[in-house]
Formats: C-alpha cells, structure tokens, sequence
C-alpha cells in the first residue's frame, strides 16, 4: 500500500523491461503497474510474466500500491496470467476492455478459485476495471457494482475514442459524456475513479488544463504515461494550503451558525462542509498538517 493512502497516480512499467520495472520503484507515482498487454508482444508474454512474478513476489517495492495490467479477458493468455500473477499477491489486478458486469464476475470467480487452490486469503487482491469502449461506458453502472474485489474503474482514452468513431484530441470533448458516465457510476458504487493518460508527455500546459477538468469533474486520480507528469499530477489531487484553510474556515463557520451562513460573501451550507470535510481528509492522507479534529 502507498505510504500516504492515496491513488492519485499511476505509472506503467512493461513486463518485459527490468530496467523500467526498476525505474518505477523510485518514482513518486502512487501505485505502480506492471503490464502483461499492450506493452508486451506475443512472443514475450511467458517471459513478461515470468518477470513480473518474481518481481512483486521477491522484490516487490515498499510504499507503492502495485498492479498487475493482464491480458484480456477474452485472450489466449487470460488464465496463464492470472494463475501467475494471482500467486504474485499484488495489490490489484487490472482488467482491461471491460465491458459487463458479467465479466467482473467471471474473472472474480477465476481469482477466487485460484486462492482457494493455492490456499490464499480470499478476496486479498482487488480489481481495477478499465473501461475502453462504448459498450463498457453504456455497461458502467452496473460493472461499478458487479464485484466487491472492484474498488476503481479508469478510462482507456485511446481506444474509447476509437470505440467511439472519435478522434483523440488535448481538449477530451470526445470522452466527456464517457468521463460523466463513470464517474457516477464510481460514485453510485462507493469506488474510485481515475481519468485516463494525457499522451503528449512534453505539453504539461495541455497536461495541467485537462488535469483542471478531471479534477473538476470528480475524479481520484489519473495514469501517467511519463515521469515528468507524476508530480503536476500528485499535485492536482492533493490539496494546497489555500484550499486547506478554506475548508477549516467553512466548517468553523458552520459550527458557529445554525444552518447556512455567508463566508466571504458566498452561502455556505451541508454540502460545502462535505467538500470541505473531503479535502481536509484527502489532505490529512497525503501527510499535510490539517490542525484540529475535523
């Protein structure tokens, strides 16, 4: 687990480059991913997941969340990976091109199976779906719930766009319904949410407004696909001190006054002291002094 709580990012690392596995220990990434799919050939993906075994299983890295991105659910490769990666005891496994519910609870029952056989703790390693296509944006509701090892859906920009008939462009109107879509359903699900990889890794302007709006939007975190955008991102989803002492003042406020109030001009009322109470939460997690019992 993270040495703060947080998801705020993540970082893949491919399954058959030891010295990208490595690199990403010393990162500031929030929850480092190894990856058996895209960043691996077919005629690597028994050697990839060879390596990615040992590494967790013997040289797993202290305080970082750690993902296994497996093949997908219809592949090949599918039940190779999870008897490999299941015995390696990560933190999560991430299931890509997720499209029903019923699926979350078929890869469920595999893990579960697996445990049993191995004598592992039951439901010890969580699922992070990641939603790539229409059919899964259509489906989010009900994937959010399908399993209780599901404790976050992301979004895979590129290929949702294709899904989509759509053109992948720096402003992301092309995957806004598609963000709003799984965000209530994380939100209906009490699971987490995390945007999708802003791609030009040597624009951090086009990186900083488009963490503005997944920010906005409600997200919990985002994927990096380059170091350079790990600390803007941990930075978005982790409170400012400005941001802090307005929280503690809106709940001062509302502690002092019986019902809403006005606090610099503005009403102040239920929801604002939950926002508040949120970001002293998100703050007091990520190690920031908050003062005080909130």
């Amino acid at each position: 687990m993270t040495k703060n709580g947080l998801l705020r990012t993540t970082m893949y690392a491919g399954g058959t480059s030891p010295v990208k596995m490595l690199q990403g220990r010393f990162y500031d990434e929030d929850c480092l991913v190894y990856d058996l799919e895209d960043a691996v050939s077919t005629a690597e993906k028994d050697s990839a997941r060879f390596l990615v075994y040992n590494a967790i299983k013997y040289q797993r890295p202290k305080d970082k969340y750690i993902a296994v991105r497996i093949n997908g659910i219809y592949s090949a490769e599918i039940d190779e990976d999870l008897e490999a990666v299941v015995r390696a005891q990560p933190d999560a496994i991430r299931l890509p091109k997720v499209e029903t519910a019923d699926e979350v609870r078929l890869i469920d029952d595999k893990i579960t199976a697996i445990e049993k056989k191995a004598g592992l703790p039951i439901g010890g390693i969580q699922l992070w779906g990641l939603i790539e296509s229409y059919v899964g944006v259509v489906n989010a509701m009900e994937i959010a719930s399908a399993s209780p090892r599901l404790t976050c859906l992301g979004i895979g920009g590129e290929d949702l766009a294709v899904s989509l008939g759509g053109k992948r462009t720096k402003t992301g109107w092309e995957l806004f319904y598609a963000r709003n879509a799984v965000i209530l359903a994380c939100r209906s699900a009490g699971i987490l949410a995390h945007d999708s990889a802003f791609a030009d890794i040597n624009d951090l302007e086009g990186l900083s407004h488009e963490l503005e709006m997944t920010r906005t939007l409600g997200f919990d975190g985002k994927s990096c696909v380059h170091p350079k955008q790990i600390a803007m991102t941990n930075a978005c989803f982790t409170p400012s001190q400005k941001e802090i002492r307005y929280a503690q003042r809106v709940i001062e406020a509302l502690e002092n006054a019986s019902g809403v109030c006005i606090l610099d001009g503005a009403m102040v009322d239920k929801p604002m002291e939950i926002r508040a109470r949120n970001t002293l939460a998100k703050a007091k997690a990520a190690g920031l002094d908050v003062g005080g019992e909130w």
